[in-house]
């Protein structure tokens, strides 16, 4: 049995880094995608992932194949599709700021008949995010993995991604994002994502309407003040890790690799039986974690390994 398989989008990450001698743009690869991020984060905090779905016939796709298998992810499930493996382009003007364009390819691909259903029932818990829910095809096959899982007694644990300029209307992020929290046990969120899920941004209001929908683990990710949780009707937020920030890409996937990886630590019902003060000091690690990834340049390239947290555990 694995401890977590991770199904949804996988991708490049076109980041600007600067500019050339002759003042054109400067843009590096770096490999992306949440779920992704997700499954190698808990890899490399001593966890067995594995990995599901699409990828383009293209060398990026063989690139990002190469970074789960250095990462000690299982990559079985990784398909490849007709399309281009899709990219996230993010661009700096002269201010600083950053803005983002998505070129979709073979991640909007993935149909049911792509997921093995034995690799998604087979694990401690099934994680997936809202980007594969904003495409029919690739919706189908995330919704149908989850329920799947579900249905086996797989713990599920979801990460509602908010990115605005993939959906239609902000109408229809709520009906899709919204659809799947039935099936869902663990949810990470941001305090700016709470409101449209919930219609509140009062973090205990918010995260009860969450546990009323039947999801047993909330926990809200609050930037460098930490994190909020809500767990058996009890509200507390552990606090952040003071760290230079070099780049925040990746900390909130990080965050919740760690969760994770910790929570499968504790069996096969990760849930079960857990307490305050464990879960506590599973925020406290996963907070550390985070810090790390803040410290560094890059989401995956940053993620911490084990070995650099067991002296702060």
């Amino acid at each position: 049995m694995r401890d977590i398989t991770a199904i949804g989008e996988i991708l490049i990450d076109l980041t600007q880094t600067g500019k050339n001698q002759q003042q054109v743009p400067v843009f590096a690869a770096n490999p992306g995608g949440a779920p992704a991020n997700v499954a190698v984060a808990a890899a490399r905090l001593g966890c067995r992932t594995a990995f599901i779905g699409k990828v383009g016939n293209d060398g990026f796709g063989a690139y990002l194949r190469g970074v789960l298998e250095e990462n000690g992810v299982d990559h079985a499930g990784l398909q490849v599709g007709e399309s281009p493996t899709t990219m996230a382009i993010v661009s700096v003007d002269e201010r600083g700021e950053r803005s983002f364009r998505f070129i979709r390819g073979a991640d909007c691909e993935m149909v049911p008949e792509d997921v093995d259903e034995v690799l998604a029932k087979d694990s401690k818990i099934l994680h997936f995010g809202s980007v594969s829910l904003t495409q029919g095809i690739a919706r189908s096959a995330t919704i149908f993995t989850a329920r799947a899982a579900h249905q086996a007694g797989v713990l599920v644990s979801y990460d509602p991604n908010y990115r605005p300029a993939l959906w239609r209307t902000r109408r229809d992020a709520l009906e899709w994002m919204t659809l799947p929290l039935s099936l869902v046990d663990v949810i990470k969120l941001s305090e700016e994502e709470l409101p449209l899920l919930t219609g509140t941004e009062d973090l205990e209001e918010g995260s009860r309407v969450l546990e009323e929908k039947g999801i047993r683990l909330v926990m809200i990710t609050l930037g460098s003040r930490g994190a909020f949780c809500r767990w058996q009707g009890a509200c507390f937020t552990v606090p952040g890790v003071p760290t230079q920030v070099a780049d925040t890409n990746g900390a909130g996937d990080t965050f919740l690799g760690a969760v994770l990886s910790r929570l499968c630590r504790r069996g096969d019902r990760p849930l079960e039986g857990l307490e305050r003060p464990e879960l506590e000091e599973i925020l406290g690690f996963a907070n550390r974690a985070a810090a790390v990834t803040c410290s560094r340049s890059g989401a995956i390239p940053a993620m911490p390994r084990l070995a650099e947290l067991e002296g702060v555990q």
